[in-house]
């Protein structure tokens, strides 16, 4: 008799931890969709603007056929928490541009991550002009290059939005990698990634190259 309580005990927390795991396992389901979801609106969202011909960085010749930017498949193995660092005693700087322009720029901090079993340091600059507006107090700039320029992706590298964070870890979500303007369209004049700012990793994520 003892022995049959005994192996009903044990069978009674096996199902019990069986059910936890599976609880688990559904939060991290939901967490993944979530965050696909996000990536697509994000992606929506460019399409859209660039269709529009108030918003579209592109010339009429090539705004009247497009449907769609060229972007990598959603993966959210580069939706990264990284560890930012504030530098609150950088000094602004002239940053150069796809043309003449120069536009002035801080460190407002660093961002370091592991990314494909390495780790991986980006600065994150603020705008002392665009700081001045109040929808832009909170926003952060990030240009980046890798190994996917000039084959995969545009050749100056792509940027990222971000917003100051208020801890110490921000969200970086290379799915919303994008192009600059001036990769559509050479009008726009475009900060240049600085070289610290290059990654010798691919980073198959966001907008590729636009094909004309």
């Amino acid at each position: 008799m003892k022995q049959l309580f005994l192996i009903l005990v044990i069978f009674t927390l096996g199902c019990k931890e069986k059910r936890y795991h599976d609880e688990e396992q559904g939060k991290m389901a939901v967490v993944e969709s979530s965050s696909l979801e996000d990536i697509v609106r994000f992606q929506k969202k460019m399409n859209e603007e660039f269709k529009n011909p108030e918003t579209s960085p592109l010339p009429d010749r090539f705004r009247k056929d497009f449907t769609t930017l060229d972007f990598y498949k959603p993966d959210t193995t580069y939706r990264i928490t990284a560890k930012f660092t504030r530098t609150p005693e950088a000094l602004p700087f002239l940053m150069p541009t796809t043309t003449e322009r120069q536009t002035e720029e801080v460190v407002y901090g660093v961002v370091t991550f592991s990314l494909n079993g390495r780790n991986h340091k980006l600065e994150v600059y603020q705008n002392q002009e665009l700081m001045q507006q109040e929808k832009y107090r909170d926003y952060l700039f990030l240009p980046f290059a890798d190994l996917t320029n000039g084959e995969e992706t545009y050749g100056g590298g792509r940027y990222l939005d971000l917003t100051i964070p208020d801890g110490d870890t921000i969200l970086l979500d290379f799915n919303r990698a994008y192009n600059p303007n001036c990769a559509y369209n050479p009008k726009y004049s475009c900060p240049l990634v600085p070289k610290q700012n290059r990654l010798d990793i691919e980073i198959l994520a966001g907008v590729k190259a636009f094909k004309k």
